[in-house]
């Protein structure tokens, strides 16, 4: 039998999964969930011993889905990307919409609340950073950005007359509207005028291109080298576009980024389980600890749902926790028998 990840020679139908990445690119999705997507629908196939998608249907998904929560035992979020891989399939690239999936075993998602630093937390772990390291987690604090909108911030996304930072396609593909703060205009100019002239000696060197969004590259062929457009944390070195096979400059790896603030954390003493979101739920806990309205922080982080935002407030209602524990009275007590 043919296999479904090999084209057979001769044949000018596209492979499957080249078929997937098409119309991804053409919804314009990302370049992580065009390879999630194409990586499970990879591995549904191989599940189902290679056999064509076409030939499977609604109990074959809920098979797979339940093979991944009890013997894969993954994660709620990852079954649910599985998921939602496979219904782009059939929806988008095949044209046979499923219908209900019943009887499907979920993986349990845990109630877990968000990690919080404290103040002198987050101000003890950024003291362990330096350079672009320490520029771009101030950022993810007083800005409340996640890891990806900070290192996909372009230079045109910095309004420093406004003092804000325009998200664009942040998570659900939302753009919305954050604080700069202050104190870091300063330290993000002299940062943008030495990634200025690493663009300038890229344009020199015949590069200095740029990935754009959407049909941009096509209706501004000249976006792509505009300063405006440029990364404003570039990498290191140029690399190759899977896309285009262009030889560019893309953004910093998140993952220098994520290293960087674990060993900070470490540094730091910080035994709690944080990580780069973690400056996240700092700034919207802090934010609602200063006062400000939950409406205003829901806006902040793009929040579709105040119920989401709500979940800061465990910091400020903690019903019992006022309460004082036996043993510190028994303390007290002793303490004041000890001094008659």
């Amino acid at each position: 039998m043919t296999s479904t990840l090999a084209k057979p020679v001769g044949s000018s139908k596209p492979k499957l999964l080249d078929r997937v990445r098409d119309v991804c690119r053409y919804r314009h999705y990302s370049i992580r969930t065009e390879e999630a997507y194409a990586n499970w629908i990879k591995r549904y196939i191989l599940f189902h011993g290679k056999r064509h998608p076409e030939e499977l249907g609604e109990e074959d998904v809920r098979a797979y889905l339940t093979h991944l929560a009890v013997k894969g035992k993954v994660a709620a979020s990852t079954q649910n990307q599985a998921l939602s891989a496979l219904l782009f399939l059939y929806d988008a690239v095949l044209h046979q919409p499923l219908g209900w999936i019943k009887n499907v075993e979920r993986a349990k998602r845990p109630e877990r609340l968000p990690v919080v630093l404290t103040r002198e937390e987050v101000q003890a772990v950024l003291a362990q950073l330096t350079g672009t390291y320490r520029l771009m987690a101030d950022l993810l604090y007083g800005a409340g950005l996640r890891l990806m909108d900070c290192v996909r911030l372009r230079v045109k996304d910095i309004d420093f007359g406004y003092h804000q930072i325009v998200v664009r396609d942040g998570k659900g593909e939302k753009d919305r509207i954050t604080i700069l703060p202050q104190s870091l205009e300063d330290p993000l100019k002299r940062h943008l005028a030495r990634v200025k002239l690493l663009h300038q000696q890229d344009l020199a060197e015949g590069f200095g291109t740029v990935y754009l969004p959407y049909a941009l590259e096509r209706k501004y062929p000249n976006a792509r080298r505009e300063w405006a457009w440029q990364y404003v944390f570039p990498a290191a070195k140029r690399s190759r576009d899977p896309r285009t096979g262009r030889e560019q400059r893309h953004h910093a790896a998140e993952t220098l980024l994520q290293r960087a603030v674990k060993d900070a954390i470490r540094k730091a003493g910080i035994t709690k389980p944080a990580s780069c979101h973690t400056f996240r739920h700092s700034f919207a806990t802090h934010l609602l600890e200063s006062g400000s309205d939950i409406r205003t922080v829901q806006e902040l982080l793009g929040h579709k749902d105040v119920s989401t935002t709500q979940i800061y407030t465990h910091v400020l209602n903690r019903p019992g926790l006022a309460v004082k524990s036996p043993l510190d009275g028994s303390a007290q007590r002793k303490t004041r028998s000890g001094a008659l």
